[in-house]
């Protein structure tokens, strides 16, 4: 029998409205408000507030908006910190119909104003802090949006550039709103800008299904019990923040807000919330490693940290397990609505080294619950590699946490879905236990005399120098060998280049060696990512 063939089992028994409901995250939020009323969803300074008090506010918001005349399908843009105001968004701007674009708080006005043509966006909600960034933006855009000023009494500075507040939005809102829910979950919920490392960013739209699915996939990888204190270290604009809004709504957990990562008030925050979930790049648990031992002897609960944005050296893993926190390693992509791949623990590693712990720890590890599939593979051919841990492939993926496509961009989408996978640019190679492993992006990898070299690494053995807080390894061209190694760090203390190049000189192959060392601070996306692209260009002016 075919799969198509209709059996006893298609026959008079259709959808309907009492056996199928399309999926959507904002069912999340609505749950918590009916099971846990009185819970504190949101804690912003002295502002506590309940999730039956979150969920009116952001009917209230899914209200007000629609009476700004913004139709189902039009674009609702934010550049904010991690503040209530920005969790509030990621509900009530769905709840309108609308689709919330979150814009990266670090970006220039040019860009800024790109992103805002190229979505269409009709209303920007707008914190004071970059109020002359979009000042700025506004400036240089044919066809301005309605702007909303959000007025956090924690920050001093900045202007309202906006038409009202977003208390005075909220006071046009009705508490009694009736939200519908999307008519296909296929419908887009948010639309997420890539980093843009060379050219204008692409834009990527989640669905509805995509984000209801990964946020319960990021609650089974990560094992998280009934109320998580979650602690927002993580930008909510980057994949909206991994999907962690609507997770934390489903679990009926506590949301901190952080408007700026800072070691002292993580770590206060950790200790006086009880705070035992937050997320970060691998730049973020450094920062934290090498925080006041003071500070760091203060936390005495356990802490579960997940990690990724950049694969992480297994020396700073180590030095958070150290510290006594618990880190999972996460891989994915902006297309694949963040978190998609997970080093997924087993208890027989339990009795390995604490160094041994981190290297496998290192690892991206096996495909999510609820990401049908995830392969190293040869890029046109579409042959899986062995798995043989040395074999380097590229990291495809497909099924529901893969991104709708690129926002008015066929060609784009189309090269990416080649072959019915999604093609990432990251290279892998798969070992014996089936756990990926990041070896480069394909742009970053090194082929010098014909050799190809990772700089993941390289940057590895340099983050086991103690000096070395940063490290980022890119190519430098050369008449002879065509590429060759540039490290680029910043260090703790006075170190040489010479004591650099011997420490790997002692670490790694000769040949993989960086030939050339520069010392600063490293230019990086808002995310903690190092920006390579900026790095290579410096090494075509040297």
């Amino acid at each position: 029998m075919s799969a198509t063939t209709t059996s006893i089992f298609d026959q008079q028994l259709d959808q309907n409205n009492a056996n199928y409901a399309t999926l959507t995250p904002v069912s999340f939020l609505e749950r918590s408000a009916q099971v846990h009323p009185q819970r504190t969803a949101i804690v912003h300074g002295d502002v506590r507030r309940t999730w039956h008090e979150t969920w009116m506010r952001c009917r209230r918001l899914a209200s007000a908006i629609q009476r700004l005349g913004i139709n189902p399908g039009e674009t609702v843009s934010i550049i904010a910190p991690n503040i209530p105001e920005h969790y509030e968004a990621h509900f009530g701007v769905p709840m309108s119909g609308a689709v919330l674009n979150s814009i990266n708080t670090r970006l220039d006005p040019e860009a800024v104003a790109f992103i805002m043509e190229h979505a269409e966006t009709r209303v920007l909600l707008v914190d004071r802090e970059f109020s002359k960034v979009v000042s700025r933006a506004l400036k240089l855009m044919s066809r301005h949006p309605i702007v909303i000023d959000i007025d956090d009494p924690q920050y001093e500075g900045g202007e309202l550039i906006g038409q009202m507040t977003y208390d005075a939005l909220l006071d046009k809102g009705d508490e009694s709103f009736n939200y519908l829910p999307p008519d296909d979950e296929w419908r887009a919920i948010t639309l997420n800008y890539t980093s843009g490392t060379t050219g204008n960013p692409k834009g990527v739209v989640y669905h509805h299904r995509g984000a209801y699915l990964n946020a319960l996939s990021n609650i089974v990888s990560w094992g998280m019990s009934d109320n998580p204190v979650y602690l927002w270290t993580l930008p909510m604009f980057h994949c909206n923040g991994w999907c962690f809004p609507w997770a934390i709504a489903a679990i009926s957990g506590t949301n901190v807000c952080l408007r700026q990562v800072r070691v002292e008030p993580i770590f206060e925050l950790i200790r006086d919330e009880k705070v035992n979930h937050f997320c970060g790049a691998p730049i973020v648990l450094n920062m934290l490693n090498s925080g006041p031992e003071a500070l760091k002897a203060s936390i005495k609960h356990k802490v579960k940290v997940m990690t990724a944005g950049a694969a992480p050296p297994a020396s700073v893993i180590e030095g958070m397990e150290e510290l006594g926190f618990s880190v999972t390693h996460v891989y994915g992509l902006t297309e694949t609505y963040g978190p998609s791949v997970i080093c997924a623990w087993k208890d027989e590693w339990d009795e390995r080294s604490l160094t041994e712990r981190a290297r496998l720890k290192s690892r991206q590890g096996v495909k999510a619950p609820v990401m049908e599939g995830l392969m190293v593979a040869d890029p046109v051919t579409l042959e899986p590699v062995p798995a043989d841990g040395v074999t380097i492939g590229e990291v495809m993926m497909r099924g529901n946490l893969v991104m709708k496509g690129y926002l008015k961009n066929p060609t784009a989408t189309e090269e990416s879905f080649e072959g019915g996978w999604f093609h990432s640019g990251d290279l892998a190679v798969c070992h014996p236990d089936h756990y990926i492993e990041i070896k480069d992006r394909s742009k970053d990898v090194i082929i010098s005399g014909g050799e190809n070299i990772s700089s993941i690494e390289v940057e590895d053995i340099l983050y086991r120098h103690p000096k070395v807080r940063e490290a980022a390894v890119v190519a430098k061209p050369d008449e002879k060998w065509g590429e060759t190694p540039c490290a680029f760090i910043a260090a703790d203390g006075e170190v040489t280049a010479e004591e650099i190049i011997q420490f790997c000189r002692e670490n790694m192959a000769h040949f993989k060696v960086p030939k050339t060392i520069v010392f600063g601070e490293l230019p990086k996306t808002s995310t903690g990512k190092i920006q390579k692209f900026m790095l290579r260009n410096r090494t075509k002016e040297m």
